[in-house]
């Protein structure tokens, strides 16, 4: 019977639109038994799981491990492989396209149908894919698979339809980009090099056609062979040998000569008149010795030789530098132009690089005017009709990874003023020198959407700087760049710890937390540091406020048991008197921090400006341990931040520490769990022994998980995840869920000035055992996540910690392993017996326990700059099944209530004299949010596995919906979604979910992603509107929906990629050049490589395969008014195309006619005169 009205329950829950009341019982959880349940509490809610699917919307940052490019000269875009199997499309500002390849292979090459909206990948499995681009989100058409040779090279000349393709065997087959088959014309290696020849002359590395002369095709092998192919007599014109093998093969426009480029680092130059020799050999950047031999060089791996009509021919190469020279110098590009020689040093590797041209036919003079080299880890575009050769200004956000990403946040319907200030206030970073000439690739159309609201994207870097990006209408552009290093003097080597920094990344952003409607900017960083930033239209000359915190306890201060039953845990702030540093016990090198903040005014540009620095100090040769939380509220003034020792509250307008306590002090007398007694530690070594045990002593046996370490996002490389059973190498720490959690706990005192001069004994020259590994090459912003491997079924029991910590298990250091996760300033109630809402901080814990400090501040703004603020435990206890993740705040409507905050004002303004600055604050108070009910709100809080939803005063808990068992959650964030809101959840194993709330009904459930890249975890974030967004590799940002809504409006936010645009005409030579053979010859390739002429392919040779998109489904896909004339063009050419069929089918049939009835007449003649008996 009972499972029978669970079952009832479940259908009155599910219901679409219905209303959450505490009597109604849902799928996610039955209300909590013996638990209030106030009648007003109705909640009309109106989101369903139709309101809810999973897209992803656009990918910004450069391209990862990139590996080839191509340019259509006609439609201007620009195409990008990828190692990763992906393709980036990208046009004009807006126009930016991401599309993958199920398979995953490298792609080897790319070539554009010009002007046709259609693109061929040559992929490392031998596999090439035909694209169609005349749709917003590209499809594969067709693919054909090779079986038994290796693709390396690729050709389509314009306005062919057949592809040539070279292969490792030496092979050259034909492929008729149509139908995606072979065609029977094969040039085979034998046929194209010598009988007599007895080595094989390797891979195809170079295929062309003449600029002369279409039916002759130029082979190039690796060998150093060099093949001119009669494609009509099937024979070939002439062979070139060479001793040095050749890397690319470039033509003169007209036919008569061309360049190639050897590994040697040699150019030679080839005239089709005599083909025995070189006429011009030529070693850029080898000089000869004095012995007389030449220097050697590194290979020229590709050369482009472009004629210009109005000057000398262009010479472009990369590599070539002189072994001697290149050993402390960058990768270079080299332009020729005349005499002159100008190498451009480049920050990486040169993957590839392209000459842009006017014209698309490469039998007319080029005019070279831009160049586009793609690095491994950069972008650029040089400008050659300038002498001095600048760079064109890239308005696509390629430098993302410039400093590898360490953190992210997503704001979206941001105060609509924060962007123009923000990009006015960045506009003066950028830097000079660009090109003055608009960007060249410029193809495709893009206009901004419908529904757009600002959008911010804030992205903290391992060098410290913090970037805002525009991220409105599903662009991204840079706004503002601030440095937060430059708070700190740079550590100097040799300078006691200070030099211990010098290869590391102490300045690393570890999290952010910004108030766009107050303009207050709090960032933490690796070193265990909190910077304050205030906004400021004015330049500022100011002197940084720095507070030292003491947060590490010492075991020896653990609560046991049995004193908690006669003393109450929580101890009086004032209790823990701060030790000067150098007092005894503390030692004068132990109280300090890792980094020195300036200690002079420092002049500050307008932007965001630093105001204060609150930064953890070493105790006992130990470093601090990381900030795992931090929240700010700027209309309390209050700064907050947590870690595994305890929780701090900085009063940011007083400068001055409010508390510092340790996490068993927050408990006060309503500490839930029996501490056990701990043996306090004799010596250094004993503790790193002691805390070098296994992670099997802190959970239980039941609960048994598998440490999975990451490689930082500092590493530019995508590596194996981990699996590791061992603690983290840092003996003293230990990072359970992400925060890092240690035995150690010892009261704090509040900061004191730096004492400096002071001399630096031995133990500050070397690194702490306890030392957070973060070099550039490790860890910037490490973190470890454990993975539940084990379940079993565990006794759910509501008001109780429901993870089996077994007072049983016999582990010494379990009672200190609990780490503040995360904090909430707002307007709540502190206690059950509280009649009105007072300024309130809620704190979660590692072990899943919610405490309320409540807070007293001054109500008028005189008394609020001098007299004290008052706060302390206040004994309320909640707890979840666990680390909390998200706390948020609903009124008795189920409207979300937003956090307080102060209205912006300029620091350094102009005073009025007669109008005083006064603060003006923004209260959402839960009493003022809805008259029905004014005595209290709802209180939103979700773990790693579990989500609760609380009235407050009384506390009692209305709803429970356990999340997961097998897995955690990474990310929670309470967003609004269609005029509601919802709870949005990222687990581990690669879900995302949406519960409704306030009853907490899932309303969707996808397996999005499996977490085979550990990044994802760190960068994750949700925000309004029914977006998230994550790092998808090291260098690029992908941005997704959750919200039907948005996409089915995406296809409006896109850009098209294909522009109807007429193909220009070739140039008319003159009578006299094409008298004596200037002009090329064409000739009919479907009369030499059609299966009339050259037959069927070998069908083992190749396989064709449909693509998911086939070619009648093409022409519905394009939407839009470009789409229609796309679609209206390609109906016209196959009417076309069928009247031409038809008009030839009728002259056939009439040729057939004709001659049928010659015949008829010649037989009716030849038997008119005979007799019967003569047939």
């Amino acid at each position: 019977m009972k499972k029978f009205r669970k079952v009832l329950d479940g259908l009155s829950s599910s219901s679409p639109g219905g209303v959450a009341s505490p009597s109604c019982g849902s799928a996610a959880g039955t209300p909590t038994a013996h638990a209030p349940t106030p009648q007003d509490i109705h909640v009309q809610e109106t989101l369903v799981s139709e309101n809810f699917h999973i897209c992803k919307t656009v990918r910004h940052g450069f391209p990862y491990q990139p590996t080839c490019l191509a340019f259509d000269p006609v439609q201007k875009i620009l195409a990008i492989g990828s190692r990763t199997g992906g393709i980036r499309i990208l046009g004009r500002p807006g126009v930016d396209c991401y599309s993958q390849h199920e398979s995953g292979a490298a792609v080897l090459q790319l070539q554009f149908l010009i002007n046709e909206g259609a693109l061929v990948t040559a992929c490392a499995d031998d596999t090439l894919h035909l694209w169609n681009l005349r749709q917003r989100r590209p499809a594969i058409l067709h693919s054909l698979k090779f079986n038994r040779e290796r693709i390396t090279f690729c050709h389509l000349p314009f306005q062919s339809k057949w592809l040539y393709v070279g292969t490792e065997r030496g092979n050259t087959h034909i492929v008729n980009i149509e139908s995606f088959v072979l065609s029977g014309y094969v040039i085979m290696w034998n046929k194209a090099i010598e009988l007599a020849t007895k080595a094989h002359p390797g891979p195809v590395v170079h295929l062309s056609d003449s600029p002369k002369d279409e039916g002759k095709l130029l082979i190039g092998f690796e060998s150093g062979t060099v093949v001119q192919w009669d494609l009509r007599a099937k024979k070939v014109d002439f062979r070139i040998y060479y001793d040095e093998a050749i890397h690319s093969v470039s033509w003169h426009h007209e036919g008569k000569q061309f360049m190639c480029s050897h590994s040697d680092g040699s150019l030679t130059m080839w005239n089709l008149r005599n083909t025995a020799r070189p006429i011009q050999i030529t070693y850029p950047h080898g000089k000869i010795l004095k012995d007389g031999r030449k220097e050697s060089c590194k290979p020229i791996l590709k050369v482009e030789y472009k004629t210009s009509r109005n000057s000398e021919p262009y010479v472009i190469f990369s590599g070539g530098l002189s072994y001697d020279k290149s050993g402390g110098r960058r990768p270079t590009l080299t332009i020729m132009h005349g005499k002159a020689i100008t190498v451009l040093e480049m920050d990486h590797p040169i993957v590839e690089f392209l000459v842009l041209c006017d014209t698309p036919y490469s039998n007319e003079v080029q005019d070279p005017y831009a160049v586009v080299v793609l690095l491994e880890k950069d972008f650029i575009v040089v400008d050659l009709t300038q002498s001095n050769f600048p760079i064109f200004e890239n308005p696509y956000p390629m430098d993302i990874h410039e400093s590898p990403v360490t953190c992210t946040a997503y704001f979206a319907e941001c105060p609509p003023d924060i962007i123009p200030i923000l990009y006015s206030i960045g506009a003066k970073q950028k830097k000079t020198g660009y090109s003055h000439k608009e960007w060249p690739v410029s193809g495709g159309t893009w206009t901004l959407g419908s529904q757009t609201y600002p959008e911010i994207i804030v992205t903290g870097h391992a060098d410290g700087t913090v970037k805002f990006w525009d991220a409105s209408a599903i662009t991204l552009q840079m706004l503002y760049k601030l440095k937060t290093s430059k708070v700190f003097e740079k550590p100097k080597v040799g300078e006691g710890r200070a030099g211990e920094l010098v290869e590391e990344d102490p300045y690393a952003v570890q999290m952010v937390s910004w108030c766009p409607h107050s303009r207050l900017f709090c960032v933490v960083g690796i070193s265990a540091h909190v910077i304050l930033y205030r906004f400021s239209k004015h330049d500022a000359n100011t002197q940084i406020v720095s507070l030292e915190v003491r947060l590490q306890f010492d075991s020896e201060d653990v609560i046991s048991p049995s004193e908690a039953e006669n003393n109450p845990c929580f101890s009086d702030p004032s209790s823990h008197s701060p030790q000067p540093p150098g007092s005894p016990g503390s030692g004068t090198q132990d109280s300090l921090p890792c980094l020195k903040v300036k200690n002079r005014p420092v002049r500050m540009p307008p932007g965001y400006q630093a105001e204060l620095v609150v930064q953890l100090q070493w105790v006992d040769g130990e470093p601090p341990q990381q900030i795992t939380s931090l929240d700010i509220n700027s209309a309390y003034g209050l700064l907050a931040f947590g870690n595994c020792n305890g929780l701090t509250v900085v009063d940011f307008l007083q400068k001055t520490i409010l508390m510092c306590m340790g996490t068993l002090d927050l408990y006060g007398a309503a500490d839930p769990y029996q501490r056990l007694t701990r043996s306090p530690r004799k010596n250094r070594q004993s503790t790193s022994d002691f805390c070098m045990r296994g992670l099997s002593h802190f959970y239980s046996d039941s609960k048994k998980r598998i440490r999975t370490s990451y490689q930082s996002l500092t590493e530019l490389s995508d590596n194996q995840v981990s699996m590791d059973m061992e603690r983290s190498k840092s003996p003293t720490s230990d990072h359970v869920n992400g925060h890092c959690t240690s035995p150690t706990s010892q009261p704090c005192s509040v900061g004191k000035p730096r004492i400096t001069g002071v001399p630096e004994g031995p133990r500050l020259t070397r690194r702490g055992p306890g030392r957070p590994p973060f070099r550039k090459a490790q860890s910037a912003a490490c973190m470890e996540i454990s993975l539940p491997v084990s379940s079993h079924t565990e006794e759910s029991r509501e008001n109780s910690f429901s993870r089996s910590r077994s007072s049983s298990v016999s582990s010494i250091d379990r009672d200190t392993k609990e780490s503040v996760t995360t904090l909430q300033f707002g307007e709540s109630y502190g206690r059950k017996g509280d009649a009105l809402p007072t300024a309130c901080l809620w704190v979660g814990t590692s072990l899943g326990v919610v405490l309320l400090l409540p807070i007293s501040i001054p109500t008028e703004e005189e008394e609020r700059m001098e007299e004290p603020i008052t706060m302390g435990p206040s004994g309320t206890v909640l707890m979840l099944k666990g680390s909390v993740l998200r706390f948020a705040f609903l009124d008795c409507g189920g409207a979300l209530i937003q956090s307080p905050y102060e209205v912006w004002r300029d620091p350094n303004g102009p005073e009025d004299p007669d109008r005083p600055r006064r603060r003006k604050l923004v209260n959402f108070s839960p009493s003022s949010s809805q008259e029905a009910c004014s005595d209290g709100h709802l209180a939103v809080v979700c773990s790693e596995k579990q989500a609760k939803v609380i009235l407050m005063p009384t506390q009692a808990v209305l709803f429970t919906h356990n999340i997961t068992e097998s897995s955690f959650l990474l990310r929670a964030d309470v967003v609004s979604v269609c005029n509601s809101v919802c709870l949005a959840c990222f687990c581990a194993n690669g879900h995302i979910m949406t519960l409704s709330l306030p009853s907490l009904r899932p309303l969707m459930d996808i397996n999005y992603l499996p977490l085979t890249d550990l990044r994802i975890a760190r960068t994750f974030v949700f925000t309004n509107g029914g977006q998230a967004l994550y790092l998808s590799s090291p260098t690029e940002i992908q941005r997704l929906t959750y919200s039907q809504e948005m996409t089915d409006n995406l296809q409006d936010m896109l850009g098209e990629l294909f522009t109807p645009i007429e193909t220009p005409e070739a140039q008319n030579k003159g009578f006299l050049k094409g008298f004596f053979g200037g002009n090329a010859q064409t000739f009919d390739r479907e009369e030499l490589f059609g299966e009339a002429a050259a037959g069927k392919a070998s069908r083992s040779l190749a396989q064709h395969i449909p693509g998911p998109m086939g070619l009648e489904n093409m022409k519905t896909a394009a939407g839009g008014v470009v789409g229609d004339l796309a679609r209206a063009r390609i109906a016209l050419d196959q009417r076309g195309e069928r009247l031409g069929e038809l008009e030839e089918r009728t002259a056939l049939m009439m040729n057939s006619a004709e001659t049928f009835s010659t015949h008829a007449h010649q037989v009716m003649l030849k038997q008119k005169d005979k007799k019967w008996y003569q047939l």
